[in-house]
């Protein structure tokens, strides 16, 4: 007798597990999701590094906004050009031009350039270090700590940290912007990969103020505004600016400039 209920106890769950199963398997296919099969093919092009420096959740995500129209055929900054001409030709549409970029860190104050107010000896993180008084240890309250958070987030190796200040490797750069958005000195900045002048510095501050916490600072004198016959640059809160659109590469800007800053 307690063998026929056992089994009739087997048998039972089992016909429920194959009811319930049933009922699965046919809910699955009425409240499907179709995916638009571009998606697939659009991830098998994608580099696979799920940086993060599209915008979108991983190449999943940056692979379903294309496919939908949400962005466009070169949002994958790391596949570049290439990538861009494949995701192009599967969406059916041209691939356009896409100037590589490339991050650049706008700060010179290296230990020998740059004073500090204090000796740091805390987490070696920029943006814990930021917090404490004065906005971190370095003298001027614009410049980078050197405490390497841009080089733990870069997954490609391009920063790392040089007599205390950070470095990018443009070869190894894929501009994901990853160390943009890590910096809490906003120190970081993507721009062409071609630009023939940068201004390596951030300071706001003027002249003396500079000066007195770094010798390697802009002191927001004009000379390169005047000196720049394309009007490409443009000095604002006492920094030089750049207009890449407009810069012609002449060199005269960083020729004339007092401080050496522009590159």
């Amino acid at each position: 007798m307690e063998i026929i209920n056992v089994v009739t106890a087997i048998a039972s769950i089992s016909g429920l597990g194959v009811v319930f199963g049933g009922f699965l398997g046919y809910a699955s296919k009425i409240f499907a999701v179709e995916e638009d099969p571009k998606v697939g093919e659009i991830m098998g092009v994608l580099p696979g590094a799920n940086c993060g420096g599209c915008g979108f959740p991983g190449c999943s995500g940056c692979a379903t906004a294309i496919a939908e129209g949400k962005a466009p055929v070169n949002a994958c900054p790391v596949g570049g050009a290439k990538v861009a001409a494949k995701v192009a030709a599967i969406m059916g549409v041209e691939a356009g031009s896409s100037e590589p970029q490339v991050a650049f860190v706008k700060c010179n104050g290296t230990c020998s350039n740059a004073k500090s107010k204090y000796k740091y000896e805390g987490i070696s993180d920029c943006v814990f270090a930021s917090q404490l008084a004065n906005s971190g240890s370095k003298g001027c309250t614009y410049g980078c700590l050197g405490l390497g958070s841009c080089v733990k987030v870069c997954d490609f190796g391009a920063l790392s940290i040089v007599d205390g200040v950070a470095v990018v490797d443009e070869e190894k750069c894929v501009a994901c912007g990853k160390c943009v958005a890590t910096c809490p000195k906003s120190l970081i900045e993507l721009v062409p990969y071609a630009a023939p002048h940068k201004v390596q510095c951030n300071s706001k501050e003027f002249g003396k103020a500079v000066k007195e916490v770094c010798s390697a600072g802009c002191i927001g004198c004009k000379m390169c505004t005047r000196v720049c016959e394309a009007d490409a640059i443009t000095v604002e809160n006492n920094i030089a600016k750049i207009d890449y659109s407009k810069c012609t590469g002449c060199g005269k800007c960083a020729e004339k400039c007092p401080a050496k800053i522009i590159l």
